[in-house]
């Protein structure tokens, strides 16, 4: 235990080193300021301007800009859906992969818009080259950019005294885009590929194994350059099936522990960036330390449970010595692999190192429970941040309740309408999930897609639609997901939990941005204080994880009991 802690203690240390430079960076960039990347990044922003027609120095309303960023995802969507379709009629297909049925399409490409990435296919014998580069990898860097620059429109908000507009939209996804997710996804594909994550267009390797039989085929392909968006961009959908487990995909140790300082560092970044543009630091390290206090005892709990072994495993026939290894790639070994399932749950990443359905009850429990929080313990790029900080603001208003007042947060006084956006983005997804999960349990078409009986079954059917609301994408691989019911009905609740969520946040933009500062006096809450930091963890424990215990219950503690009492049921 002592070793898993220490190499937990080291990817946060490495994480947190790189937080308040990198926040600062991307708050300069959001604010238009120069940055040592102008040289390179600014002619490419002006000739994109130009050639779309767009004005960088207007700026839009709330209203506006939420119109642009659904505007953005209607196209992405359109366009995604027809390199699926027809990719059979594009180039870089040598493998002569045929297009995608269309319910296949449709789920896959709100998957790739919406930031989920959730992959009921094989990419490897799925998508052409074409598909993965100008599909998969051009939607990994938009969906993950319009997060961010919903994400930076309300932190100017929050900034801004009795002003109309947050942004200009444009401008913050294609800053997103050139000055953040471009240099470090190229930094990181050039590290993986030195690792030998592979990264060509070669058409697949035939080979026949030693011990004979049939022909087959060794994939290959753009790997890095995707892997590396998919990491830092919390996009998480893989080249290959079984994603970063793959050592195509991560090769070695130190590629492995490359990728999962790649999911914190952006989400970490984010609370250093808010601290910056609000003018108040302190206010940043309030937010990171809350969702560090509800990451840290789950994780403590999943490293626990992967330890000790499967009680029902047989010792006398397997080495239970180091814990339970089912569902692990020996070259990286438990911790690394639990580890990794709290980041990409927690930073709505879906990528794996490891099958969580292998895992512990209680592993796959923690996993979930980070999801249904609404991905707001660091969460996604851009998407956690906004999340958090509509907790922030009911948190606001439940102290002020308690003391009489009219809540404020950052000299801000909040009215009925932001606590009831707040109150959106808390209801959305969770009314997605429950009854989701209900409907999908009900019909037939939704039970037939279980592989295991009990409480297992039902965990797996709660863990997909958690994962589609909440634009997770990781899966319990134990549910036939590939079925036309799947692909629509995930669907709709993947688009739904993305947009679901922005459009409250950014009409609590467009609120807070038009109101003046107040002074502080002797009742105001004060936000940056470990006081509030507790009274904030709590209220994302209260509202955000009480909603779920009932189903948890019934799916990861039961098959938990069932484990440890020596039941199969």
């Amino acid at each position: 235990m002592i070793a898993s802690l220490l190499y937990v203690f080291v990817c946060f240390a490495v994480s947190i080193a790189a937080m308040r430079p990198l926040g600062r960076y991307m708050a300069a960039v959001y604010a238009g300021e120069r940055t040592f990347l102008d040289v390179l990044c600014a002619p490419c922003e002006r000739v994109l301007y130009r050639l779309c027609g767009i004005d960088p120095r207007q700026e839009s309303s709330w209203w506006a800009y939420a119109s642009a960023i659904i505007m953005l995802g209607i196209l992405g969507l359109v366009a995604l859906f027809a390199i699926f379709t027809f990719q059979n009629h594009l180039p870089l297909n040598p493998q002569g992969f045929p297009g995608l049925p269309c319910d296949l399409a449709f789920n896959a490409a709100i998957s790739f818009v919406t930031n989920t990435n959730w992959q009921s296919y094989s990419g490897e014998t799925t998508l052409s080259y074409f598909s993965q580069m100008f599909g998969c990898v051009v939607q990994n860097f938009l969906s993950a950019a319009t997060a961010m620059a919903v994400a930076a429109a309300l932190f100017r908000a929050f900034a801004r005294r009795q002003m109309q507009t947050i942004g200009n939209p444009y401008v913050d996804v294609v800053r997103s885009t050139l000055y953040i997710l471009l240099p470090l996804s190229f930094i990181l594909a050039l590290l993986l590929a030195s690792q030998g994550v592979i990264q060509n267009f070669s058409s697949y390797t035939a080979f026949t194994p030693i011990s004979g039989g049939a022909e087959q085929f060794l994939p290959q392909g753009p790997v890095a350059s995707q892997t590396a968006i998919k990491l830092l961009g919390s996009n998480g959908g893989g080249f290959f099936n079984a994603n970063s487990a793959h050592p195509y995909e991560n090769p070695t140790p130190f590629s492995n522990f490359l990728e999962l300082v790649s999911l914190f560092l952006i989400p970490f970044a984010f609370t250093s960036m808010f601290g910056v543009m609000v003018s108040d630091k302190r206010q940043g390290w309030m937010l990171f330390a809350a969702m560090t206090v509800v990451f840290l005892p789950l994780t403590y709990l999943s490293l626990a449970q992967e330890l000790n072994p499967n009680p029902h495993f047989d010792s006398s026939v397997i080495d239970l010595s180091d814990g339970n290894m089912e569902g692990k790639e020996t070259r990286f070994g438990i911790a690394p692999s639990a580890l990794w399932g709290m980041a990409t749950s927690a930073t709505a990443s879906g990528s794996v190192n490891g099958m969580h359905d292998s895992y512990m009850p209680l592993s796959g429990m923690s996993y979930m429970l980070l999801m249904q929080l609404g991905e707001v313990v660091y969460g996604g790029v851009g998407s956690g941040m906004y999340g958090l900080l509509m907790f922030a603001l009911l948190t606001v208003f439940i102290g002020g309740l308690m003391v009489g007042r009219t809540p404020e947060f950052l000299g801000k006084k909040l009215n009925a309408f932001d606590v009831k956006m707040a109150s959106l983005v808390m209801l959305v997804p969770t009314t997605l999930v429950l009854a989701g999960t209900a409907f999908c349990v009900t019909v037939e078409a939704g039970r037939a897609g279980v592989l295991n009986p009990g409480a297992q079954a039902f965990a797996e059917i709660l863990y997909a639609v958690s994962s589609a609301a909440n634009n997770n994408g990781s899966a319990y691989a134990g549910l036939n997901a590939a079925t036309p019911f799947y692909n629509l009905t995930l669907g709709v609740i993947m688009l739904l939990g993305r947009y679901g969520v922005m459009l409250p946040v950014l009409a609590a933009a467009g609120s807070l941005v038009q109101k003046n500062t107040v002074p502080l006096s002797a009742g105001t809450l004060p936000t940056h204080t470990p006081m509030f930091c507790g009274l904030l963890v709590g209220v994302i424990i209260l509202i955000g994880a009480l909603n779920y215990v009932p189903a948890l219950a019934l799916a990861s503690v039961v098959e938990h009991i069932h484990m440890t009492s020596g039941s199969h049921s």
